[in-house]
């Protein structure tokens, strides 16, 4: 199970940190991603990292604004957004991949998800 927080209300150029915390299982040998969807929209991704942390992918859009990373020892994974946007504006979701040892953009890969934290980026 996955679970994310740090959701909320900001103003644009503001920041948060979501935090997404695995339980039930380890998630340790597992790429992680982090997804948004907004109303109307398809999901998409937004940010991917590697079982160890040492690869990560972004999309064009939050690259330089946000940084992924992970703290396997408590099983979390972590998104820092900064210069937040009002495009920002979604419901976040974390996922892990459905294989091991690999990373990945695209949400068919992605078998566990959490059910999501409301971002609002408005003055």
């Amino acid at each position: 199970q996955l679970v994310e927080s740090g959701g909320g209300l900001v103003q644009p150029g503001g920041s948060l940190r979501l935090s997404c915390a695995a339980s039930g299982r380890t998630f340790s040998s597992y790429g992680l991603g982090w997804f948004r969807q907004a109303p109307g929209k398809e999901r998409e991704f937004v940010a991917a990292i590697s079982w160890s942390g040492g690869i990560t992918y972004y999309a064009d859009s939050v690259k330089g604004r946000f940084t992924i990373s992970r703290d396997n020892a408590k099983n979390t994974v972590y998104l820092q957004m900064n210069n937040l946007k009002p495009e920002d504006t979604a419901v976040y979701y974390c996922a892990a991949k459905n294989t091991p040892w690999d990373i990945s953009r695209s949400k068919d890969d992605f078998g566990s998800w959490g059910q999501g934290t409301q971002v609002t980026v408005s003055s």
